[in-house]
């Protein structure tokens, strides 16, 4: 299986940036999809930026393009989401996400979140 582990969240003010770090362990970080969801209170869960395992292409979501990149360092078993120009509405608890599917087989780990706060 896989363990990860999210840092870097905090208070930031509007327009301020912050660097999100996901430490993965316990299986081949390299052979994972990773994801980033955040999920603010009352609301559903958003799947904020992708990145795959291969050929490291990259996706996000409409609210977050321009601003946000997703990057991963399979050599640290690390993947990162750099936040720029940071909105109140950018708010919420930030979920790391590996997810793999091979041979019918299904694997999707979580980290415990990270909270991200943007207020003045």
């Amino acid at each position: 299986q896989v363990q990860l582990v999210e840092s870097g969240g905090g208070l930031v003010q509007p327009g301020g940036s912050l660097r999100l770090s996901c430490a993965a362990s316990g299986s081949t970080f390299s052979n994972y999809a990773m994801r980033w969801y955040r999920q603010a209170p009352g609301k559903e869960r958003e799947l904020v930026a992708t990145i795959t395992s291969a050929s490291s292409s990259t996706n996000y979501a409409d609210s977050v393009k321009g601003r946000f990149t997703i990057s991963r360092d399979d050599a640290k078993n690390t993947v990162y989401l750099q936040m720029n120009s940071l909105k109140t509405e950018d708010t919420a608890v930030y979920y790391c996400n590996a997810f793999r599917q091979r041979f019918g087989m299904l694997y999707d780990y979580w980290g415990q979140g990270t909270q991200v706060t943007v207020s003045s």
